[in-house]
């Protein structure tokens, strides 16, 4: 049995094996080599199964050599690829080039347990991803979640406590939601495998537990991806965060959630229960487009620059569930194609976030006001991914919106509508990163401040943002692997439709 047919395990089992050996380590220094060797090898791995999937179609492993529904299958498509290169891309590069904050940070003496516990939180984000069982992802949802809890409140700022304990609470809640549907679907149908579930719940009778079970789980993954209105938790936690675990969990944490929300309602739900694509969109389609003005208003008057935003992602959350509330091909795939460009826009401006506090203490605007002369490079490289952001052509960003309002030009009244919110959200958006921008290159430090000497961040940190920042110029100018997956995963969800 070749190594490459084991890649689904390795996805999971190497950050998960890595992070016992960190806390055994002696010295910071080893502790984040491991960290990031383990990182870049789950996202080689990721990029290798990325590989064979656009090869030869989705890749199934059974575990033991069960198969299912009696033994445990991994399974990985168009969709679970795209996140499996979000989620070990943002980690493999933030620990890379976040060294030197972490270690501002975090305690010398705790830094190879914080580090275990990163690679902990990375494991059970590739393990939601890659399995096909229902309650296997509960599992790897409170792995996750209680190593997200640790690095979080491990930084400097004791406001971290409070901002995780609301997470902790508003995480509980949804995880309790989702094993409470998993409970009655496998009540009703005997099974936890999503492909067995599929086919048994055409069988049920009695769909009212079914239908109750789909609330449940649709709530409770909504908490997990801070869909408006229970985003509550997620502006304090990416604003008291460490620098650098704001750059992780904004760019991959709640897009594993819509990932399994998409699942469970595409896969399993809406093939066989009898209006559920209209329920699903008369949920998710309003939810979204309130999101969108919600978090678009806040970011524009919001003065410090974490919690702008992580007011902008309640947003950008809102452009991916729009896309998947019209439930056709072209709104799936402007979806799945912004949950990678909003990635790939949001890592790259809380890059930037980590490497101007490398330099300034307040993170406000009026206390960046100048700092793009003594940090030119790295304001360069936050303007670029805030174009990104805003959707300026050249730029990640702009395709996906543009797929966005493609795909709501089908939509009769209801896409008009969203159409201009999404066009108004992109003003919004142009006022907010303009702000940061005046501030950054036009600001005026406050009296009596000495002037600002010109040092840019350490040189690996810069690197690392400018990576990022480019990246999405890149992927502007040739979409194909994006939206080719994108594509592929619009068309395997929409595959279980009636």
């Amino acid at each position: 049995m070749s190594v490459t047919s084991q890649l689904p395990a390795l996805q999971v089992v190497v950050p998960l094996l890595t992070a016992p050996v960190l806390v055994l380590l002696r010295g910071a220094s080893l502790a984040w080599a491991g960290a990031t060797a383990a990182s870049f090898m789950a996202f080689a791995i990721a990029i290798a199964l990325t590989l064979e999937v656009l090869a030869g179609g989705t890749q199934v492993y059974e575990m033991g050599a069960w198969p299912a529904p009696f033994g445990i299958e991994l399974r990985i498509d168009a969709l679970n690829a795209l996140v499996l290169l979000i989620t070990t891309g943002a980690s493999a590069l933030t620990l890379l080039c976040g060294r030197e904050s972490l270690a501002r940070d975090i305690d010398e003496d705790r830094q190879p347990l914080f580090y275990a516990a990163w690679l902990v939180a990375l494991a059970g984000l590739a393990g939601i991803a890659v399995t096909g069982d229902a309650f296997n992802v509960f599992v790897f949802m409170e792995i996750s979640s209680l190593a997200t809890y640790i690095i979080i409140a491990a930084g400097p700022d004791r406001r971290a406590l409070t901002a995780t304990f609301k997470y902790l609470i508003m995480g509980t809640i949804g995880a309790t939601f989702y094993l409470i549907g998993v409970g009655l679907v496998y009540m009703m149908t005997g099974t936890l495998n999503f492909a067995d579930m599929e086919v048994r719940i055409a069988d049920v009778a009695d769909q009212r537990p079914i239908l109750v079970a789909a609330g449940f789980i649709t709530v409770g993954l909504a908490l997990k991806a801070a869909v408006f209105p229970l985003h509550v938790w997620l502006p304090n936690a990416y604003t008291h965060a460490p620098h650098v675990v704001t750059a992780f969990i904004a760019a991959c944490s709640t897009k594993v959630a819509i990932y399994v929300l998409l699942r469970f309602d595409f896969f399993v739900f809406q093939g066989n229960l009898e209006g559920h694509v209209v329920q699903f969109a008369g949920f998710l389609a309003p939810l979204a487009l309130l999101g969108i003005v919600v978090g678009s208003a806040v970011a524009v008057v919001e003065g410090n620059l974490k919690r702008l935003l992580a007011y902008s992602s309640v947003a950008q959350i809102g452009y991916i569930l729009l896309g998947a509330s019209f439930s056709n091909a072209a709104g799936l795939t402007a979806g799945v194609a912004h949950m990678f460009n909003h990635a790939l826009a949001k890592g790259a401006l809380f890059l930037a976030v980590v490497a101007l506090a490398m330099r300034f203490k307040d993170l406000t605007l009026d206390g960046l006001a100048g700092a793009a002369r003594s940090m030119p490079w790295t304001s360069a490289a936050l303007v670029v991914a805030g174009a990104s952001l805003v959707g300026i052509p050249g730029t990640a960003g702009f395709i996906s919106k543009w797929l966005l309002l493609s795909a709501a030009f089908e939509q009769g009244t209801l896409g008009i509508v969203s159409a201009i919110v999404v066009v108004l959200s992109s003003l919004a958006a142009v006022v907010y990163i303009w702000r940061i921008i005046e501030r950054l290159y036009f600001g005026e430090p406050v009296a009596d401040a000495p002037p600002l000497p010109r040092q840019e961040a350490p040189w690996l940190l810069l690197a690392g943002v400018w990576l990022a920042a480019l990246a999405n110029i890149y992927f502007g100018l040739v979409p194909g692997l994006p939206v080719g997956l994108s594509e592929a995963a619009a068309d395997g969800l929409l595959r279980h439709l009636p």
